[in-house]
């Protein structure tokens, strides 16, 4: 018996290892399982075939359209654990000055688990939000992050109510955060496309995408707290094994029920890329991120959105099928906004892609906004804007059914000022016509009856003088008895 006690020992650390090598092989072997899952993205007709890779889920999206290249069951709920830190520091440079100090509590640092990352905060000390947000990037500081939301909210509780509603603005609709950091919590979870949109967001912060592409950063110490040295694992950044390329900056996550997750950013020749791995197995969330960024690289670009603008139907009216210039050589009286873009694959064609003019929802200062589609995937979209200085604005518009079938190739342009100016001078000249018109009207009247007074008088006596005539004609022929005679008689 005593012999068995003494070997208990030896056994228990036998077993354990052998126990852990086969756990970290069953992962592994998941993760090669995953890979013949299918990928949602693959299944669009002539849309470009993404890698298999062994993540539970994944998001290749354009950070300037929203547009998803690869997704593979991107609204699944995960665990998205440090990554979580991107929406805590989106929050928190949204709603407090940089250099505002803040002042490290104790229960910031305890509620932060013994192995949990952190930066060695020490409870009194006070940084800057700017300092302590490096410390979040770089070393994934548990401590700092719940430091950070007393500070701004008044307590870790209120600062992820918070994180929730931002992430409800930003059009997430699988997310439910209840830590600040990402330590696991059954409740706290989202989804690789709902990831995207808030890396998406991160990412629009020059000040945030500049940490988050930072491998060492020191903060020195100073009279209100000591030295920190921060260092990333994050292999992707320059220098390390899995280096890319163009990137702009990524997060790290893990814990054990998440496993491997990664939120990145990558810029190519002016496309800018947002990659969502979650739920993959160390090293291969690096490598999932580059086979996704080398595939969204290779096979998709930008297209003008003016290049599309006749593939839509502005007004069934002929002022606007017009072949030619109306009043001149002028600008459009209505456009799509230059500089909009639609995200294409190599693989399609303009004649590929549908259009839809919609009204509603849209900012007052736009007439209409265009969505260009494919087979349900949204390109993109344009704002369609009148034209307040035509002759400053090149862009033209031209005429297309909202189904995508030209009704005519004919480009409309109209200066508006031009229009406004010619109703105005014409309808004044219409007006000065009118007028004339009717004084001449007046005039020639006028003359027309006195010549008429005129004419009348004149006929008068005229009948008189030949009255008088006759009458003394007819007493030249009667003597002095006609006359007595006709005295007798009456």
């Amino acid at each position: 018996m005593k012999k068995l006690l003494l070997l208990l020992p030896i056994l228990i650390f036998l077993c354990f290892p052998i126990s852990a090598r086969a756990t970290a092989q069953d992962y592994l072997d998941e993760a090669e399982a995953r890979k013949e899952e299918p990928v949602q993205s693959n299944e669009t007709p002539d849309w470009p075939q993404g890698p298999a890779i062994g993540a539970e889920s994944a998001v290749l999206m354009d950070a300037d359209t929203g547009v998803l290249l690869y997704a593979k069951n991107i609204d699944e709920h995960l665990y998205p654990a440090s990554t979580t830190k991107l929406m805590t520091c989106l929050v928190a440079i949204e709603n407090c000055p940089l250099n505002e100090l803040i002042t490290i509590s104790q229960a910031a640092i305890d509620a932060n688990e013994s192995d949990g990352s952190h930066m060695y905060l020490t409870a009194g000390e006070q940084l800057t939000l700017e300092e302590l947000l490096y410390g979040i990037i770089i070393n994934s500081a548990n401590e700092a992050c719940n430091a950070v939301g007393e500070h701004i909210a008044g307590s870790m509780d209120a600062y992820v109510d918070m994180m929730n509603a931002k992430a409800a603005e930003l059009g997430c609709t699988n997310t439910h955060f209840v830590t600040t950091n990402g330590l696991h919590d059954d409740d706290h979870y989202t989804s690789a496309h709902d990831l995207a949109l808030i890396g998406r967001a991160f990412f629009s912060h020059e000040i945030l995408a500049s940490i988050a592409c930072t491998t060492r950063h020191v903060i020195p110490e100073t009279e209100l707290h000591g030295e920190h040295n921060l260092k990333s694992k994050n292999k992707l950044y320059p220098g390390q094994e899995y280096e890319y390329n163009g990137l702009l900056g990524s997060k790290t996550g893990f814990t054990s029920k998440s496993r491997q997750t990664l939120v990145s950013c990558a810029q190519r020749g002016g496309l800018r890329l947002i990659c969502v791995i979650m739920m993959e197995e160390s090293p291969y969330q690096f490598t999932d991120t580059t086979e996704l960024f080398d595939y969204g690289f290779s096979h998709f670009g930008y297209t003008p959105a003016d290049e599309l603008d006749s593939r839509f139907d502005i007004s069934n009216s002929d002022f606007f099928n017009s072949s030619g210039d109306i009043f001149g050589n002028t600008s459009p009286l209505v456009y799509v906004q230059s500089g909009a873009r639609i995200l294409l694959p190599d693989s399609l064609s303009l004649d590929d892609v549908k259009t839809e003019v919609v009204y509603t929802d849209i900012p007052k200062e736009w007439l209409a906004r265009v969505d260009y589609s494919y087979e349900g995937i949204t390109l993109g979209s344009a704002p369609v804007l009148c034209n307040n200085n035509p002759i400053e604005q090149e862009v033209h518009i031209t005429s297309q059914s909202v189904t995508g079938k030209s009704l005519s190739d004919d480009k409309v342009y109209v200066n508006i000022n031009q229009v406004l100016r010619f109703i105005i001078f014409g309808s004044i000249s219409i007006m000065v016509l009118l007028l004339v018109i009717r004084l001449a009207r007046l005039s020639l009247g006028h003359a027309r009856r006195v010549r008429r007074i005129k004419q009348k008088r004149e006929e008068v006596l005229k009948s008189r003088s030949t009255l008088k005539k006759n009458y003394r004609s007819s007493r030249q022929h009667h003597g002095p008895d006609d006359d007595r005679h006709l005295r007798r008689r009456k």
